[in-house]
């Protein structure tokens, strides 16, 4: 399947038409859901989230780009964004596995070996896992007690992932995943996986750092619904990086569909009711699917321009 998808265009044209109607799809359904409610909101308040969540998602694809290359496949920021971004768009289908198909696929296309853009894939879910559930347990326990109390379990488990992000274990379980598949040419081209300190140290930061702006989508949408300004900070910061990380691990849910909002509106019940919590939960929804599809399009725009500035007199760009 993955060597067809590789060397027939149209299987590959006929993907990318799919996932991109299940994304315009997914955002012309939520701005249906919430067009009344955005409407009542001043002006500013969906372009400042949306810019947010877009900064958020660019700290998130600067964290993968660094994983990938501690692996040894080194990408240019504008290839890492429009591999990363346009593999994104596969969540929008059922199963958020299409997701990682597709982003290990275009980085093929870059000569990066698979069995290095699955490792560094899934090193950054863990990454986001690890250090979204560390923010969730840092900021709900003093401002949601309810949202802590009921997902206590996904909040403890937060030490021993980042534990888990040390080199040497990280090291020691690539290896042991990748031992089955030792005998494969590609996996043996590839080279051992391994990975340094410094390299995972770079993408945690970048992932903390994305919990800033991706937080404050939140508290921005939410605070226009009425919530005071200071006391909803910290929920809105936690209640998206839990809502956010349990989504992603509800492989079943295109883009974390409805766990989020039962996230979202448990833990911001202390600074919003239920009726507002639920209309913050589905303007956040139609933000990020707009981020996504933005920084997708803006990715692919940008290394199509990259690639004709970089192209010598009298030879054809590359192809999208």
């Amino acid at each position: 399947m993955l060597s067809r998808l590789r060397r027939d265009p149209w299987v590959r044209f006929a993907l990318v038409v799919l996932v991109c109607a299940c994304a315009g799809w997914a955002l012309r359904g939520h701005w249906e859901q919430a067009r009344d409610a955005a409407s009542a909101l001043p002006l500013w308040t969906l372009p400042v989230a949306v810019l947010s969540g877009m900064v958020g998602l660019t700290a998130q694809m600067l964290a993968w780009r660094a994983l990938l290359a501690g692996l040894g496949s080194p990408l240019s920021v504008p290839v890492a964004a429009r591999v990363m971004f346009v593999g994104q768009l596969g969540k929008y289908l059922p199963g958020s596995v299409w997701a990682f198909v597709a982003q290990v696929e275009l980085a093929r296309d870059r000569d990066v070996p698979r069995v290095r853009g699955t490792a560094a894939t899934l090193l950054a879910v863990g990454v986001t896992v690890a250090a979204g559930l560390a923010v969730a347990g840092v900021a709900l326990p003093l401002s949601s007690v309810e949202a802590a109390r009921t997902w206590w379990w996904a909040l403890a488990l937060a030490p021993l992932l980042l534990a888990g992000l040390h080199p040497r274990v990280v090291r020691w379980g690539v290896r042991l995943v990748a031992r089955p598949f030792a005998r494969f040419r590609e996996v043996a081209e590839a080279g051992p996986l391994d990975i340094g300190g410094r390299a995972m140290a770079t993408a945690l930061g970048w992932t903390l750092v994305a919990w800033v702006p991706l937080g404050l989508h939140v508290w921005v949408l939410t605070w226009a619904v009425g919530a005071d300004p200071w006391a909803s900070l910290a929920p809105a910061v936690g209640a998206y990086a839990l809502a956010w990380t349990l989504g992603l691990l509800v492989v079943f849910a295109p883009a974390g569909l409805g766990v989020r909002e039962a996230v979202l509106v448990v833990a911001l019940a202390p600074v919003v009711d239920a009726g507002a919590a639920l209309v913050v939960a589905v303007l956040s929804r139609l933000v990020m699917t707009f981020a996504d599809v933005a920084w997708a399009g803006l990715s692919v725009l940008s290394t199509r321009f990259e690639g004709r500035s970089a192209a010598p007199e009298g030879s054809r760009p590359e192809a999208v």
